[in-house]
């Protein structure tokens, strides 16, 4: 029987681990080196090709939304002066902006002279409905028979002094 003859192994290669067995396996051939390096040479020289590309077709896509926004900004134009050619369109401008009127009719303009009403900022806004504490139909009709009932003057109501009269001196009288 021959005699078996057994290699020396180093320690760190008598028991290969799953990466080192992974590694070992791998066998590259020239051909397969020569496509690797063409592929990353692919991408070095495609992916700004391809980023420009991306950005130019959004560029197109902006533009294309700003002539969008323009075309319908000049058939809102269009409509306006077609309105404008209308001649109850321009009388019913003329009424509305500067106040002209019809031969024989009266113009009458309204403007409101009282203040606006004070807003508290720091009120609180509330989200439910809140009963008043007052009856307003009640405070209504008070109001309408104390002003039908009343002997008071109009400066009283107003809470306006009376004016108070002066001593006139009679003519021909004693001094």
């Amino acid at each position: 029987m021959p005699k078996q003859q057994t290699r020396r192994v180093p320690a760190a290669f008598s028991e290969p681990s799953g990466t080192g067995r992974w590694l070992r396996g791998i066998h590259f051939s020239a051909f397969s080196l020569v496509m690797m390096g063409v592929l990353v040479l692919a991408v070095v020289i495609l992916a700004p090709t391809a980023q420009s590309f991306f950005a130019q077709q959004q560029q197109i896509a902006d533009q294309q939304k700003a002539v969008d926004q323009l075309a319908a900004q000049v058939d809102a134009l269009k409509e306006q002066r077609a309105r404008w050619n209308d001649p109850s369109y321009i009388r019913a401008q003329a009424r509305d902006r500067l106040y002209y009127v019809m031969p024989g009719e009266v113009s009458y303009l309204v403007i409101d002279d009282r203040p606006p009403a004070a807003k508290d900022a720091d009120a609180p806004v509330s989200s439910k409905l809140q009963k008043t504490k007052t009856d307003w139909a009640h405070t209504l009709f008070g109001s309408f028979m104390g002003a039908g009932l009343t002997d008071a003057t109009p400066q009283q109501l107003s809470g306006t002094p009376a004016p108070t009269p002066t001593p006139t001196s009679t003519p021909g009288g004693k001094r």
